[in-house]
């Protein structure tokens, strides 16, 4: 919730408002209060038709200190009312600290709500008063009741809600302690455990092999110098000589005919014409009649993708394909690309162990060579200090044997849903939206990559940046309301002048001049144009389900297809930067793809 959501429905009969925050904190960029509402700062009391701003939290250099806040109720009088922000997440919140001083000084709290800031979490709004008012319904409009049934409502509600959170808190000490304990386990465990007994074998396996190799070229490279000079002339000469000397009586008679034997075979020995050399050395070099192409190529652009070596069914590894760079580990050569490829991580989908394909039947007990391989597969990833996934995308005891593998991470989901893959008449919009946020391919790759540690975040390709340029005060808070309502908030808004946007800022969103950094762009110049809440996460259902570089609107109001020409409303950067204008876009090869706004019926 932003600040004015909770502020505004409360500013009935009040007149003016009073900033008694101290420390850093500067709340007027975040109030936007409508005219007739003065914004005043000053120590001075606090009556009827004023409403006090207050500020409690850990950090006193930003949020004050207690004794300040504690300070100011003691200066409002009957009929004030206050808004207290919270720099304390909700389950941090000590609020016992000020429930006493709250209580002494006759100041019941009307709302309070969570807020969706970086430094703020949450806020409540209370009045001086000397009788029990009524309280608020969860949209923020007072319950009408006598005083009786408002203390009674508010008794009840204090002993429900304080066994629920009860029962909440004991949870959360559960998990944590059963997360330590785990961790207290797992630390010996990992440090002295069959995988990293199995990792130094294999690391000195290793070097043992490569001492091997060095040494078989050494030797190599001795047997070819020693048949060199076995088969040269200048040897064969020689031992014709000494031969001769040894026996002058029979050696000098063979000596000329030697001689000249070895002068003919020199002849037949010339090296071959420069156009036959290469398949004659081939040849030569190939005993055994085959030949062999040596190939080595890699990319040294910087790694922007998830990189995924794995064992996947044919399908999970096209929907990956679009998100990640996927390569798919065979039985005979899944070390090579775990070594070749060095991968984010080694995903093992229990679909691909069950079903047909390669990897058919490991970890059911009746294929042991490939758990054996599977094993080695992990071995070697482990050995290269990458994690080891298992995707149980199905019953584990369809595989059990995959379980006593060692794992570094397990999901138990899906594989999730391409957009593609869905019809939008079919399905319907709101279908669409669901799968974008939560069951997309894109998503649960986001997730592994979380698990794993991967820098690539396949959600990273989700980004919008907004193009915008507020004139007033009326316009920045236009601007501010509609960039915090989308449900698919923008990472980064641009503007020629950040004056009066530092709501945006607390609420994570990036407020800068200049360029666009993320890698897609909405056009909102226009500050007087209606965007609902759902605008950019439809823009983007649209382009995750076609591909398309730019997503727009048509005079013809055409609706999920592609056009040849349209009104931007969702445009990749690279393709905005490029400095070709819309009218050329299709011409020159970039896909449009239109969308309406309207539900299909």
């Amino acid at each position: 919730m932003r600040l004015t959501d909770l502020l505004h429905p409360h500013l009935d009969g009040v007149t003016t408002v009073v900033d008694a925050t101290d420390g850093g904190l500067n709340l007027e960029p975040y109030l936007h209060l409508p005219d007739g509402v003065a914004l005043h700062h000053g120590e001075q009391a606090v009556g009827e038709g004023e409403l006090v701003l207050l500020s409690y939290g850990p950090d006193p250099a930003l949020h004050g200190t207690e004794a300040d806040c504690l300070a100011v109720l003691q200066r409002m009088r009957p009929g004030a009312r206050g808004l207290i922000v919270l720099g304390h997440r909700g389950p941090e919140l000590p609020y016992h600290r000020l429930l006493d001083a709250l209580v002494t000084h006759h100041c019941q709290v009307l709302r309070a709500a969570p807020l969706d800031y970086v430094h703020l979490h949450a806020g409540a709004v209370f009045a001086r008063t000397d009788e029990l008012l009524p309280p608020h319904d969860w949209f923020g409009r007072p319950v009408p009741s006598e005083g009786f049934a408002t203390a009674l409502r508010i008794a009840d509600e204090y002993i429900l809600a304080d066994l629920v959170s009860r029962s909440l808190r004991a949870r959360v000490l559960d998990l944590e302690r059963t997360l330590e304990e785990a961790e207290g386990a797992r630390g010996p465990a990992h440090q002295d455990g069959l995988a990293e007994r199995l990792a130094a074998a294999v690391r000195e396996k290793e070097q043992l092999a490569a001492t091997l190799r060095g040494s078989r070229e050494r030797i190599g490279v001795l047997e070819a110098r020693v048949a060199m000079l076995e088969g040269s002339t200048s040897l064969r000469v020689g031992r014709a000589l000494v031969s001769a000397a040894r026996s002058p009586r029979r050696g000098a008679a063979r000596l000329p005919r030697e001689l000249y034997g070895l002068w003919r075979g020199r002849a037949r020995t010339r090296p071959a014409p420069p156009h036959t050399a290469p398949q004659a050395a081939a040849r030569e070099a190939a005993p055994d009649g085959r030949l062999h192409l040596a190939h080595r190529a890699f990319a040294s652009t910087p790694r922007d993708r998830l990189v995924i070596a794995g064992v996947l069914t044919d399908s999970t590894a096209a929907d990956f394909a679009a998100d990640a760079v996927v390569n798919r580990a065979l039985p005979h050569d899944g070390r090579l690309i775990v070594q070749r490829t060095d991968p984010d991580a080694l995903v093992v989908q229990l679909s691909a162990c069950t079903g047909d394909g390669p990897w058919s039947l490991t970890g059911t007990g009746l294929a042991p060579d490939l758990d054996r391989k599977l094993a080695g597969l992990l071995t070697e990833a482990r050995a290269a200090g990458r994690s080891c996934v298992l995707w149980r995308d199905g019953p584990a005891s369809a595989a059990p044997g995959l379980t006593r593998l060692a794992w570094d991470t397990v999901l138990d989901t899906d594989t999730g849903v391409r957009l593609a893959s869905l019809d939008p008449v079919a399905d319907g919009r709101q279908r669409l939206r669901e799968v974008f946020r939560t069951d997309s391919t894109r998503v649960r790759l986001s997730e592994l990559a979380r698990r794993v540690g991967a820098p690539a975040d396949p959600l990273a390709e989700r980004r919008i940046c907004v193009l915008a340029a507020p004139q007033d005060r009326a316009d920045v808070a236009r601007l501010a309301a509609q960039v915090l309502g989308q449900v698919h908030r923008p990472a980064e808004v641009v503007v020629p002048d950040p004056t009066g946007l530092d709501e945006l800022t607390a609420a994570g969103v990036t407020v800068r001049t200049g360029e666009p950094l993320a890698p897609w762009v909405a056009d909102w110049t226009d500050p007087a144009e209606d965007r609902p809440d759902t605008l950019l996460l439809d823009l983007m259902c649209a382009q995750e389900y076609s591909g398309a570089d730019a997503v727009g609107s048509t005079l013809a109001a055409d609706d999920y297809t592609f056009v040849p020409e349209l009104r931007p409303l969702l445009v990749r950067r690279s393709l905005l930067t490029s400095g070709v204008p819309p009218e050329l876009w299709a011409r020159q090869g970039h896909p449009l793809f239109a969308w309406c706004g309207k539900e299909p019926t």
